[in-house]
């Protein structure tokens, strides 16, 4: 195994050295799993530190396919819930299925009833012409597959993906409790799999809508924490703020966004979703959410700002070049500036392309190639100032000392951003970013723990510190990790006092084919690790849950 610490001056990669994987293990990640009936006896090597007490839970596609009928993208796999328990020292697994609509009905018909992202569900092979024919007429069926993430609302845990649908589950026995239509109490056409969650239990969400005069917008969404009364939280949504779209029928796709105590920040990429070619195309042609996608190769990134407690739109117009964005990893204000740290990947080509699964599961030459062809990742550091004087036009308006990142005033008033990077690697991405959230998130921090994505294909583990650009990495051949989850120590004194943990896949080395890692939140070392004798395929994103 390794653990290694790199200097700053190494930001264009994790190391000197290029790890490959000619046997092609991580192919294990995208096999089907069967459930479990009951929670499994993990094997410790190491110490778990006894006030680790609590669950891990996460959530990933666990069907890849029904039937002979297969799943074609990353995101199209049904919904499996993971939990690692972690009691006295000891450690349990437990996985089932969420019962989605979608998952429901292809179990109980043996195929694809309902169109995934990068799947269409064709009708029913037992209806004639015509009953097949009126079919299309009923409307978008959305999809209800919660395989994103799991995240709570009041006392209830909810897993979702990126849709109107969120799942209520039981987070001790992994139980399906009921579906929950967002439409229903808020006007949002789906939300993101990324609700800022703050210390009182606030949770804040954006998805997009129908503005003004039927063209697209964006509204902000906020659910309250549990009152006295017990009522639902969900009951009480409301829009706190909405947010103008650059195109009136072609929204962007959103997968996360910024906040801090004062502001609501968000980034409008290239990437659209052709509204006509979703409600027309799907239903008459058959087509699935892939295809209902665009890039604006002109548009750059709009950055918009709103104050979060006022509910009011900040009229500056802050532009930027073409990326994809899906993972903030914080946000925060400092002396009149927002600072804005994301995992950008270059371009206006939509990266979900790349992630079909004939690509990510075919041998390492061609998964390079692929990559090769794929936008490049970069971590990056905006600056957005909050006030402008006109008299400032063509001059940087960035006055903080310690970033390269600029902000330039042009004579049409618009703020053009250039960003400071602060980590960049050929191909090699630092993606799924976590921090210290409870204690740091909206406030000026220095750790992030991320996925390190080589080509695509997890393989190590990552801490950077924000402010040096020093990296410290575990890795190991042929192991596969997932999104490390970081966990405050409860007497914490410092932002890195914790441990990281992460699930980790270790096809051919020994009996036990996945572990439950642990290791050290200061410098990335193992402190133990959970192994059970059943694979585990890829889990996307979760949340520690303090027993």
């Amino acid at each position: 195994m390794l653990y290694y610490k790199m200097p700053s001056s190494c930001i264009m990669g994790y190391s000197g050295k290029q790890v490959e994987h000619p046997a092609g293990g991580y192919k294990k990640l995208f096999e089907t799993a069967e459930e479990l009936s009951s929670p499994v006896t993990a094997h410790v090597t190491g110490r778990v530190p006894t006030w680790l007490r609590g669950s891990l839970l996460r959530c990933g596609p666990g069907l890849f396919e029904v039937g002979a009928e297969p799943f074609y993208h990353l995101f199209d796999g049904q919904a499996l819930l993971h939990k690692f328990d972690f009691k006295e020292g000891h450690v349990t697994y437990h996985r089932r299925f969420v019962r989605t609509d979608a998952y429901v009905r292809a179990m109980t018909e043996k195929r694809i009833v309902i169109t995934e992202f990068g799947t269409y569900a064709y009708p029913d092979p037992c209806k004639n012409i015509f009953s097949r024919f009126f079919s299309y007429f009923k409307g978008v069926e959305v999809t209800d597959n919660a395989l994103v993430n799991v995240y709570p609302i009041g006392e209830d845990y909810y897993a979702c993906t990126e849709t109107n649908f969120i799942t209520r589950i039981n987070p001790e026995t992994l139980e399906t409790v009921k579906q929950v239509d967002l439409c229903k109490y808020v006007s949002v056409n789906g939300a993101t799999a990324h609700p800022h969650i703050e210390n009182d239990g606030t949770v804040y969400n954006i998805g997009n809508c129908f503005g003004k005069n039927f063209a697209l917008a964006y509204n902000i969404i906020r659910i309250p924490p549990l009152q006295a009364d017990k009522e639902d939280p969900i009951n009480k949504s409301e829009v706190v703020v909405q947010f103008p779209c650059s195109d009136r029928f072609k929204p962007s796709y959103v997968h996360s966004f910024g906040l801090t105590e004062n502001y609501i920040v968000f980034a409008e990429t290239p990437v659209k979703i052709n509204l006509f070619k979703f409600l027309s195309a799907w239903s008459l042609w058959g087509t699935n959410y892939m295809d209902c996608f665009e890039s604006n190769e002109t548009m750059g990134v709009w950055l918009h700002v709103a104050e979060k407690k006022k509910g009011r739109l900040l009229n500056i117009k802050y532009r930027t070049s073409a990326f994809n964005l899906f993972h903030h990893i914080n946000t925060y204000e400092d002396n009149g500036f927002l600072i804005v740290d994301l995992c950008t990947w270059k371009g206006f080509e939509f990266v979900y392309n790349y992630l079909y699964l004939a690509n990510l599961r075919a041998n390492w030459d061609e998964v390079k190639r692929q990559a090769e062809k794929a936008p490049q990742p970069e971590v990056r550091r905006y600056v957005l100032p909050l006030t402008f004087d006109k008299a400032n036009t063509g001059k940087n308006l960035v006055t903080l000392p310690y970033t390269t990142a600029t902000a330039t005033l042009r004579s049409d008033e618009t703020i053009w951003l250039e960003p400071e990077v602060i980590f960049s690697g050929p191909r090699h991405a630092f993606e799924f970013p976590q921090i210290n959230y409870k204690k740091y998130c909206g406030k000026p921090y220095t750790y992030a723990y991320g996925l390190g994505l080589n080509h695509f294909v997890p393989d190590k583990l990552c801490k950077l510190n924000i402010k040096t650009k020093e990296t410290w990495v575990w890795q190991e051949p042929d192991s596969y990790p997932s999104e490390p989850i970081f966990v405050s120590h409860p007497d914490a004194l410092e932002e890195d006092d914790g441990v990281v943990l992460s699930i980790v896949i270790s096809p051919g080395v020994g009996p036990k084919p996945a572990y439950l890692l642990i290791l050290s939140a200061k410098d990335m070392s193992e402190v133990a690790r959970a192994e059970v004798e059943v694979n585990i395929p890829v889990t996307f994103h979760g949340m520690f849950k303090r027993a």
